[in-house]
């Protein structure tokens, strides 16, 4: 068996995630009390209560890294269970190189929380009057036929592009939102079957987040090692586990597209056997399972790791 560990990204967050992780096992306990110090917020409130700060993206993505660190640290203690390979999607690659080797755990809660905020500042930035930054789904197109459509819009002024290839006939586009919703009705026109904007405050993965850089980079050089296992890099596909690799790779994420199907079907031709999601919900599992014939199983609950014995 051939393991790779995989963890979500933003948009898999949801009030009272990590619960049962915490009642349950000393170990998820400790790690948000440790976050809590490390952020010097209350991450209980945020993960159980305050579903308004849940969704501000410089708490968002701790929260989805903390869940996915309690659910990796538990099977780790418990079942010992060892990957050759780690990737995730978008906020998921940060989690799968520092959970991975890549940095202590306090450094990457911080490093989690600034890289929403840097996120965050940067697209604050390119917003112009009452024009906003977002990100929108488009399902049943053809990715040839996305990519010409966003060309055109480039060509025309507006500021779009495809930054999340989740699978074939669904990417997510970025940009500024008016942009977006401009070119909603062409995609449709094109054969899209839906197109639907998402409630985030940011635009990922897009030339808009270029001033987030710099500092990330910056925080990254004082905060992550080598990782001990190999990770699938979502801009370019590449296996990295360097820390000079991982300086360049999770910088230039930032504004190169997630590729996601495609850092699944990598995995596949390493010959990965079975993926392990870490982390609240089970959106890459559903995704994997209609990318790829290599089973997941999503390690959410007390119950899901009981259902690791199988293997």
């Amino acid at each position: 068996m051939k393991y790779a560990f995989i963890y979500p990204g933003q948009g898999s967050q949801t009030k009272g995630m990590g619960r049962d992780f915490v009642e349950n096992f000393s170990i998820a306990k400790m790690l948000l009390e440790e976050a809590s110090d490390s952020l010097k917020q209350d991450m209980a409130k945020i993960l159980y209560e305050d579903e308004e700060k849940l969704n501000e993206t410089q708490y968002t993505q701790p929260a989805i890294f903390l869940v996915s660190a309690m659910a990796h640290k538990i099977v780790e203690k418990e079942y010992g269970i060892k990957a050759e390979i780690a990737f995730g999607h978008s906020l998921g690659e940060v989690s799968a190189y520092c959970l991975n080797g890549g940095a202590g755990f306090g450094d990457s809660i911080y490093l989690t929380h600034k890289r929403g905020q840097f996120m965050a500042e940067s697209c604050k930035g390119k917003a112009v009057g009452m024009q906003s930054v977002g990100m929108m789904v488009c399902l049943g197109l053809a990715t040839n036929v996305l990519e010409e459509i966003c060309i055109k819009a480039q060509k025309e002024g507006k500021q779009v592009w495809a930054a999340n290839y989740n699978m074939e006939g669904q990417i997510v586009l970025a940009g500024i939102k008016e942009d977006l919703e401009s070119v909603s009705d062409t995609l449709k026109e094109a054969g899209a079957k839906r197109t639907l904007l998402l409630k985030m405050s940011v635009a990922s993965h897009c030339p808009l987040l270029q001033d987030s850089i710099p500092p990330f980079k910056a925080l990254l050089e004082t905060s992550i090692n080598d990782s001990i296992i190999e990770i699938i890099s979502n801009a370019n596909l590449s296996l990295y586990k360097t820390k000079e690799e991982a300086l360049q790779n999770l910088t230039q994420q930032l504004i190169k597209p997630v590729l996601y199907h495609q850092c699944v079907s990598k995995a596949k031709e390493l010959g990965v056997t079975q993926f392990i999601e870490f982390g609240n919900g089970s959106v890459l599992a559903g995704l994997n399972n209609k990318i790829s014939d290599i089973p997941t199983i999503s390690i959410n609950s007390v119950q899901s790791i009981q259902g690791l014995g199988s293997l």
